[in-house]
C-alpha cells in the first residue's frame, strides 16, 4: 500500500509539470498558433524563477519564503511572456513560418536557461551547488486541510492550483463570449475577422497567456521536482515535449488533460516501481521500454481519434496557418 501511494504520488507529481505545459499549450493551438517551442518557455520559467529566488536569498539575511515564492512567480510568469511575445511578433505579425520559429524558441530558450544555469552553479561554488532552500519550502508546502491525508500529505499548493487553472480554461473555452470568439479565431480567422473580431489580438492574447501557464510548469519543476536547484540534464525539455504530446491525448480539452497528465505519469514511472509492487525484476532494456508507454499511448490515442472523424476531437481549423488579411 505504501508503493502505490508512493507511485501516484509521484505520479500526480510528475503529471503536473506537464499539465501547466500543456494547457498552456491548448490555449495557444485554441488561437490556431501551433508553439512548439514549449519545452524552451518552461526552460525560461524554471531558470527565471530559480533566478529571482537566488539573488533574493543570498542578498537577504533572513529571507521570507513567501516574499521568495512570490518572486520566483513574477520572474517566470515575465520571462514565460516575454517567450510568448517574441513568438507572436514573429509568427502573428512577420508571418514567419510556426513550426521553425517554435522550434527556435525551444532551442533558444534551453541554451539561455542552461548558460544562467551553469553561471549560478559556479556563484553558488560548483556544479550541483545552488539551492534555493527557502524558496523550495515555500512551494513545497502542503496546504493545512490536506495534511492529514496520506495521499496529498506531499503535494505543493502548485497542485491543487494546476487543477484549478485547467478548469478555468474549460469553462472560458466553452462558455463565454471571449472564449468562443479565440475558438473561431483558432478555426477560421477570416471568417472571425469578417465578424469584426480582432484576430491579432487574440493571438498575441492566447500566446502570451499559454506561455505563461506553461512556464509555471518549468517554475514548478525547479521548485518541487527537483526541490529548488538546477540540473543540466534535460529534464525541462523531455517533459516539454510530453506536455505537447499530452494535448494530442486530451484531443484539445483542458479538462481530459488533468487525469491523462496522471495517467502518464503513472505510466512514466511504472518501471520503477515495478519491482516493488510485483516483486518483477526488469533489465536495463527493459527498463527503457518501459519508459515508451506514455509515447506509445499518445499514438494509440492519436490513431482512434483520427479513425472516429469527430470534429470535436481535432484540432482548429487553422492550426499552424499564418493569417494573411489581404487573401480574405
Amino acid at each position: 500500500m505504501i508503493k502505490l501511494l508512493a507511485l501516484l504520488q509521484a505520479a500526480i507529481v510528475f503529471g503536473t509539470v506537464i499539465l501547466y505545459g500543456s494547457m498552456g499549450e491548448i490555449l495557444t493551438e485554441k488561437s490556431g498558433n501551433l508553439n512548439l517551442g514549449v519545452p524552451g518557455v518552461m526552460y525560461l520559467g524554471g531558470i527565471a524563477g530559480l533566478a529571482g529566488a537566488f539573488h533574493y536569498e543570498s542578498t537577504v539575511a533572513d529571507p521570507v519564503g513567501s516574499v521568495a515564492l512570490i518572486i520566483a512567480l513574477a520572474c517566470a510568469l515575465g520571462a514565460s511572456i516575454l517567450g510568448g511575445l517574441i513568438y507572436c511578433f514573429l509568427t502573428v505579425t512577420l508571418r514567419a513560418n510556426q513550426n521553425v520559429t517554435g522550434l527556435t524558441i525551444t532551442i533558444f530558450g534551453t541554451g539561455l536557461a542552461n548558460l544562467f544555469g551553469g553561471a549560478m552553479n559556479k556563484m553558488a561554488g560548483g556544479v550541483g551547488q545552488i539551492s534555493v532552500a527557502t524558496t523550495s519550502e515555500a512551494f513545497r508546502a502542503t496546504i493545512p486541510p490536506f495534511r492529514s491525508l496520506p495521499l496529498l500529505s506531499g503535494l505543493g499548493f502548485m497542485v491543487y492550483m494546476a487543477i484549478l487553472v485547467a478548469i478555468v480554461l474549460s469553462w472560458f473555452l466553452t462558455k463565454t463570449r471571449r472564449g468562443l470568439n479565440l475558438r473561431a479565431v483558432g478555426e477560421s480567422p477570416a471568417t472571425a475577422d469578417a465578424a469584426g473580431i480582432n484576430v491579432t489580438k487574440y493571438k498575441y492574447k492566447a500566446t502570451c497567456i499559454g506561455c505563461a501557464i506553461s512556464g509555471l510548469g518549468g517554475l514548478y519543476y525547479v521548485m518541487d521536482y527537483i526541490k529548488g536547484t538546477w540540473a543540466n540534464d534535460g529534464g525541462i525539455g523531455s517533459l516539454g515535449w510530453l506536455a505537447v504530446a499530452l494535448v494530442i491525448f486530451a484531443r484539445w480539452k483542458p479538462l481530459q488533460a488533468i487525469w491523462g497528465s496522471y495517467l502518464f505519469g503513472v505510466l512514466f514511472w511504472l518501471y520503477y516501481y515495478l519491482p516493488q509492487l510485483f516483486n518483477v525484476q526488469l533489465s536495463r532494456s527493459s527498463q527503457e521500454l518501459w519508459k515508451m508507454l506514455p509515447y506509445v499511448v499518445t499514438i494509440v490515442v492519436l490513431i482512434a481519434v483520427s479513425m472516429k472523424h469527430k470534429r470535436e476531437n481535432q484540432p482548429p481549423e487553422s492550426l499552424g496557418l499564418a493569417y494573411f488579411r489581404e487573401e480574405r
